[in-house]
């Protein structure tokens, strides 16, 4: 057993402190309110303590921390988009996470696995080489690989899917697609940022905004008003109630979408699986439980409610993939929301509102973009000017015409 389990279990006392603090209220003013303790929002107090020097802010979760998209997804990381803009933010993410447990002291359990997206067709394999060609000259790690090296990689895969499902041709291979532990990613943020000062508030809610003369000027909580000049929303697929409250009109639509996880098993699966034709993604933890997903449901609803549906579909195709499971236990099922903008690309930055900054249209690519995100709203709020980066994800490109099109590599392979 490690020496530091050991002081957990033998000393009467709790050997260390909490991962943040509590604190007991609420302030009467800050310089920035942040509104949603996910990744996202974490990470933006953490990055406007340590760059900017910006310690006077809340973080107002209305739950527990990483309860909502943060606690909900698959945790996958990856890099392999098809437009400039979005190759170089994604690229900047993965980066950052590759360096985050040193950064942020902590273990993220991040795991370089490779990123096979599959192909059922020549036609989809055709599409497969084009992404390549795309990612390369983007500078991008992504190849075509055949049948072959799928399954010298991947033993247990049923290339011909059980003659159930259309066989598999080849793949998109993108070797420094990795995983990492979601709810670690948001203590150790959250543990940074109250380090430098940052107080995060669980269990409040955000009521209303007062926006006067067109300038944010304070924040109405369950728990008392707040005056601050400065409103970060980072609730994902709860935005557009908040957005209501400024009177603020976005393109996004809200649908759910649900995950499973697996008894732990010993590990075998040692890379990211993704099939777009039978909308599934797998992958094994560093507990060693198989956690895969599907594709949206097909309908608007904010609920993360799970049904026996996506279970039985989700389980079906696994099996036509990896008949070898069908005597593996699924334990739990859950589901999140996806905020989905027309272009499959974020909405981020300044707003039409003074002081006020959005960081949404997360769909169901919102994790794999939580470093990259942090630094830039960060940045955003502390200057008042969209980062580089995010120019390009500004809410006024859709009625600028200026969309950042990403359907072809934001659809279900995350």
């Amino acid at each position: 057993m490690p020496h530091r389990l050991l002081k957990f279990a033998l000393s009467p006392d709790y050997p260390e402190s909490r991962m943040f603090r509590a604190p007991p209220r609420l302030g009467d003013r800050y310089d920035v309110v942040i509104i949603g303790g996910g990744g996202h929002g974490l990470a933006a107090a953490y990055y406007l303590a340590r760059d900017y020097g910006i310690t006077n802010v809340a973080v107002l979760e209305k739950d527990y921390i990483g309860a909502g998209g943060t606690g909900r997804n698959t945790a996958i990381v990856r890099s392999n988009y098809l437009t400039p803009e979005g190759a170089a933010f994604y690229q900047t993410s993965l980066e950052l996470f590759q360096d985050l447990s040193r950064d942020l002291d902590y273990n993220l359990f991040y795991s370089e696995r490779g990123h096979f997206t599959l192909a059922h067709s020549p036609a989809s394999l055709r599409t497969q080489r084009w992404r390549a060609e795309v990612n390369k000259h983007l500078g991008i790690d992504s190849r075509v690989v055949t049948p072959d090296f799928i399954k010298e990689c991947v033993p247990e895969l049923d290339l011909s899917c059980g003659g159930h499902q259309a066989p598999i041709y080849g793949a998109l291979y993108h070797p420094p697609g990795a995983i990492a532990r979601h709810d670690a990613v948001a203590w150790a943020y959250a543990r940074g940022a109250d380090e430098r000062g940052v107080e995060i508030h669980q269990n409040v809610s955000v009521t209303d905004i007062d926006v006067r003369d067109g300038q944010v000027v304070g924040v109405q909580t369950d728990q008392g008003y707040i005056a601050t000049n400065k409103v970060l929303s980072a609730v994902a697929g709860w935005t557009t109630s908040i957005t209501e409250m400024v009177d603020l009109r976005t393109p996004l639509v809200i649908y759910p979408l649900q995950a499973l996880v697996s008894e732990p098993l010993k590990p075998f699966l040692n890379h990211i699986v993704v099939s777009a034709s039978l909308h599934l993604y797998v992958s094994q933890s560093t507990r060693g439980e198989l956690v895969g997903g599907a594709s949206l449901d097909p309908y608007e609803l904010i609920s993360m409610r799970s049904t026996l549906d996506f279970a039985e579909g989700l389980a079906g195709h696994m099996l036509d993939l990896f008949p070898c499971w069908s005597q593996v236990n699924v334990v739990r099922q859950w589901g999140g929301l996806c905020d989905m903008t027309p272009d499959f690309s974020p909405i981020m930055g300044t707003t039409p509102i003074e002081g006020f900054y959005i960081d949404a249209g997360w769909g169901t690519w919102g994790f794999k973009a939580t470093p990259v995100s942090g630094l830039t709203m960060a940045h955003t709020v502390a200057t008042d000017a969209d980062h580089p980066l995010i120019r390009p994800f500004h809410l006024q490109r859709f009625s600028n015409f200026q969309l950042v099109g990403e359907k072809g590599a934001a659809s279900v392979g995350h």
